[in-house]
């Protein structure tokens, strides 16, 4: 059975940068832009509470609608955030075919509780995120993996995952995704060795980046 494509409205804008998107998103809309398969790009204005929903939703996939223009089916590639990653500035559309293949991140989830972590064994989670190459209207939501049958010193890699049909790892088949490590050992305190008190010298960081201009 078929998933229905959510649609979403958006409207042309022809004010582009810095100070036009801020204005934006004062009245509750924010600047995004439609580009690919050799089109000129397309600036529009969405609601953001319509864009909040395809996050909330982890929907990448999306019919756009822009005024009396026909609906383009369209594949999240990117959303910007602020410094402190809680806003939203901009969201990069591109355009795609049902039958086109596309390449993006997928975020990995654990699941479970390591059997491992009853014999002092520490999880780490040294990937969280996995590079997948799929039909774009087929990108999952998430990878989610079960942790609860590791044991201590065991790992996780790339090439066990259970991967959605037609979705492939474009990472390295040996890079590992989680494991249970035994606690590194505290090494005892050093004995105070008297020598000379150098000024301690503290920076301060003064800078700070402007957000990116619209697209």
């Amino acid at each position: 059975m078929a998933t229905m494509t959510t649609t979403i409205v958006g409207k042309l804008r022809t004010d582009l940068g810095t100070h036009a998107a801020r204005k934006l998103r004062r009245q509750g809309q924010l600047p995004a832009v439609i580009y690919g398969h050799k089109i000129e790009p397309l600036h529009i204005m969405l609601k953001a509470e319509d864009v909040w929903s395809l996050i909330r939703h982890g929907e990448r996939v999306v019919d756009v609608v822009v005024e009396n223009r026909e609906a383009e089916k369209c594949f999240v590639r990117e959303i910007q955030w602020d410094a402190l990653g809680k806003e939203v500035l901009h969201v990069d559309f591109v355009r795609i075919r049902t039958d086109e293949r596309v390449r993006t991140s997928v975020p990995i989830q654990l699941r479970g509780s390591p059997a491992g972590l009853q014999a002092g064994g520490v999880l780490q989670q040294l990937l969280h995120a996995l590079e997948v190459e799929c039909l774009a209207v087929s990108v999952p939501e998430a990878i989610r993996v079960n942790v609860a049958d590791l044991q201590l010193g065991q790992a996780i890699h790339v090439r066990d995952l259970k991967l959605p049909e037609g979705v492939v790892a474009v990472v390295e088949p040996d890079a590992i995704v989680v494991q249970v490590s035994a606690p590194k050992a505290e090494a005892p305190p050093a004995e105070a060795v008297p020598g000379p008190v150098e000024p301690e010298v503290i920076g301060r960081r003064a800078a700070q980046e402007e957000e990116e201009e619209a697209r």
